[in-house]
């Protein structure tokens, strides 16, 4: 398995304007989805590909627009969760006249080059995308159209996938998996007469767009001059949606499947509170920047004081950065140092944390030992998402389970309890509370059986494999 969870943009104008600044500021929009790399893709050239954040290129933006000027585009941010962080893995890639853009995991990646032929894959020189990529073009070749195409992938790849593919005649194509894993919605913008689809809606916004609808699971969408049309290419039930997008990953403006990512944090905050009331707590703080409406929540509810306690440093280098979707050990660290504590609300009290999960356990523990510095008298941990004990083939980076400080502290047969009480033992914390996924289900708003949890319950169904579980080192070459 390889590659990422990261935001795609595809876009097609009618009345043949200018898409690259709608591109532009929807990938800066998807920001939070990848931090590594970024690239644009219009007909008949090669792809614009530039490591870092979008707004680090800036100073390129003009020539970028001029150069690349079309009514036709795709985008990508990237965020790897195998593979190294490097230009040759940016995106979108191009395979003979196809330009592709891809959001999630291909777990059976290796079985899949096999089909390929030429280089056995590995995480250092090829990608998951590169390899669906160059099978789809085979497939094209053979059956001359992207649905049956689509059809045909699909039953051949394990995995998640949101993709926006660009053909070299300007004809925009985005397909998402059956399962519907990864976000993918599709928007229009009025003025210009131009369709988009994007990983989110917060995308849409960014450029003026109105949100028109989710695309289904196993449906492709093509944009081209004879307007938008669409076919499913696959039917799976029950759906498999991301838990952890509606928990941290998801910009809090989104609305994925009719459902207002900032809303259900902070009914999250409110479940939270009933199953786990701190009755002698003195004030909520949470984890900046994506626990705030559960913490907000989880304080309404108990009628405790709501404090912003901890403060990221904008001003920092990596201040407005993710530690989460940071590739490196060291770039995490980095991040969390440049969270400051306000003594004046933390000295003396009881402080109750929120945070959206405990992945690795690196955040938390200097979270924890920034608040005991200042002055707190405990410190009580409550975090929205539940124990992460597996690895994620579906697109999130915790791709190997020694990584996990949950795994670490308990075996699936223990309780969230027995585990809560050995990671504050770990973080240094007084007390941690895990959500369950049933508790998470109804905050959000959505059957459990329609969300996927696998990172917690160890249940692959979904995703329907067996995974052989390996370490860092042969899943990224770190």
């Amino acid at each position: 398995m390889v590659h990422e969870n990261c935001g795609v943009v595809g876009i097609f104008s009618l009345d043949g304007h200018n898409v690259i600044p709608f591109v532009i500021d929807s990938l800066r929009a998807l920001q939070h989805r990848g931090q590594e790399a970024w690239g644009v893709a219009v007909p008949g050239k090669k792809p614009f590909r530039q490591l870092g954040l979008v707004s680090s290129s800036a100073s390129d933006f003009q020539k970028l627009i001029k150069t690349y000027k079309s009514n036709a585009a795709i985008g990508h941010v990237r965020y790897s969760t195998l593979g190294k962080s490097t230009l040759e893995n940016a995106q979108p890639l191009k395979v003979k006249d196809l330009c592709v853009a891809h959001n999630g995991t291909i777990a059976n990646v290796e079985e899949l080059s096999g089909m390929v032929g030429g280089c056995t894959f590995t995480p250092q020189t090829m990608s998951d995308t590169l390899v669906a990529a160059q099978r789809l073009v085979m497939h094209l070749a053979d059956k001359e159209d992207m649905a049956e195409a689509m059809h045909i992938l699909k039953g051949e790849m394990v995995g998640s996938f949101c993709f926006t593919f660009l053909t070299d005649e300007g004809s925009v194509y985005a397909a998402r998996d059956p399962k519907g894993f990864r976000p993918l919605v599709l928007g229009y913008h009025k003025e210009t007469n131009t369709y988009m689809v994007a990983s989110e809606s917060c995308a849409l916004a960014a450029v003026g767009a109105q949100l028109v609808r989710d695309i289904e699971p196993g449906e492709l969408v093509k944009m081209s001059k004879g307007g938008i049309d669409s076919q499913q290419f696959a039917n799976e039930k029950p759906h498999a949606h991301c838990a952890f997008e509606y928990t941290y990953f998801a910009h809090p403006s989104s609305i994925m499947e009719g459902i207002n990512v900032y809303a259900a944090r902070k009914r999250i905050g409110q479940y939270l509170a009933k199953k786990f009331p701190i009755a002698d707590a003195d004030v909520v703080v949470p984890v900046p920047d994506s626990a705030r409406p559960a913490a907000l929540g989880y304080a309404l509810e108990l009628g405790i004081p709501f404090e912003e306690g901890l403060l990221k440093d904008r001003y920092s280098k990596k201040g407005s950065m993710r530690s989460f979707i940071e590739p490196f050990q060291g770039s995490r660290e980095e991040i969390n140092k440049g969270i400051i504590p306000i003594r004046e609300i933390i000295e003396g009290k009881h402080v109750v944390i929120i945070d959206d999960s405990i992945v690795r356990g690196t955040s938390s523990a200097e979270i924890i030992k920034t608040l005991r510095r200042v002055g707190a008298r405990k410190i009580s941990l409550v975090v929205t998402y539940p124990p992460i004990r597996y690895p994620c083939y579906a697109g999130i980076d915790f791709p190997s389970q020694e990584e996990l400080v949950a795994y670490q502290q308990g075996s699936a047969e223990e309780s969230h309890a027995v585990i809560g009480s050995r990671v504050a033992q770990v973080i240094g914390a007084d007390y941690v509370a895990y959500n369950d996924t049933a508790n998470l289900a109804k905050a959000i708003g959505m059957p459990e059986e329609e969300l996927c949890f696998t990172c917690s319950t160890g249940n692959y169904a979904p995703l329907g494999i067996r995974p052989v579980f390996k370490s860092r080192i042969q899943m990224k070459g770190e």
